[in-house]
C-alpha cells in the first residue's frame, strides 16, 4: 500500500521547528481520507473518512527519525448511501462493532526529496495489521494566516487490497484494490 500523508514534508519543516523534536496535531476539520474502488467495471465508487485524530512528532535534526500516528473511528466513514454504510460497517467488511478504530503508526520514514517522503507503517483495519507505505508530499509549511501557530499540510496516496484485511468479498467483480487519497493539515502543539 503506497499512501503518503504527513511524512512528505518533514524535511522542510526545519525552518519552522525548533532543534528539539516537536509535536504537530492533525486538524480534524481539514483532514480526510478518500477511498475509491471499481464497481463491476461500470463506475468508480467513492467514500471518505473525516474528523479523526493524529500526531506527528517531527525531529528537525533527524527527519527520518520522526513519526506519525493516526486513529480513525470506523463509523466516521461517509459513503453517501445508508445501505452502503451499513454494509461496510457490518461483519462482512469493517465489522465496526468489533473493531471501532482504524489505526496507522509509522515504523520508518524515507526522505525522497525536499518535499516528499515514503512513510512505512502498520495499518490496522478490520482487526488485521499489515505494513503499508504512504507516498507523501508536503503542500505547505508556514505560520497559519488565521491561527497564531505554525501549520503544515500534506497530501498522500496509496493502494490497498481489501483481501489483505479479510474483506475480499465479491472480488474480482468489485475490485480488490482500493485507492486512498489523503489530505491533512496539522498544527504545532504549543
Amino acid at each position: 500500500m503506497r499512501s503518503g500523508w504527513m511524512a512528505a514534508g518533514l524535511v522542510v519543516w526545519a525552518g519552522m521547528a525548533s532543534a528539539e523534536p516537536r509535536t504537530y496535531r492533525l486538524d480534524p476539520s481539514h483532514s480526510q481520507v478518500l477511498f475509491s474502488y471499481n464497481h463491476l467495471g461500470y463506475s468508480t465508487t467513492w467514500g471518505m473518512f473525516s474528523g479523526f485524530d493524529g500526531d506527528i512528532l517531527f525531529d528537525r535534526n533527524n527527519p527520518a527519525g520522526s513519526s506519525v500516528s493516526v486513529s480513525i473511528p470506523t463509523v466516521s466513514m461517509f459513503t453517501g448511501w445508508q445501505a452502503r454504510f451499513d454494509a461496510f460497517t457490518s461483519p462482512d467488511f469493517l465489522d465496526a462493532a468489533a473493531h471501532d478504530m482504524i489505526t496507522f503508526t509509522s515504523t520508518a520514514i524515507e526522505v525522497t526529496g525536499e518535499t516528499t517522503a515514503l512513510i512505512s507503517g502498520d495499518l490496522t483495519l478490520n482487526g488485521v495489521t499489515r505494513t503499508v507505505v504512504l507516498d507523501a508530499r508536503l503542500n505547505q509549511a508556514a505560520p497559519h494566516p488565521m491561527e497564531a501557530r505554525d501549520w503544515a499540510g500534506f497530501d498522500a496516496t496509496t493502494t490497498l487490497n481489501r483481501s489483505d484485511f479479510d474483506m475480499g468479498q465479491f472480488a474480482p467483480f468489485i475490485s480488490d484494490e482500493v485507492e486512498l487519497r489523503i489530505s491533512v493539515e496539522a498544527f504545532a502543539v504549543e
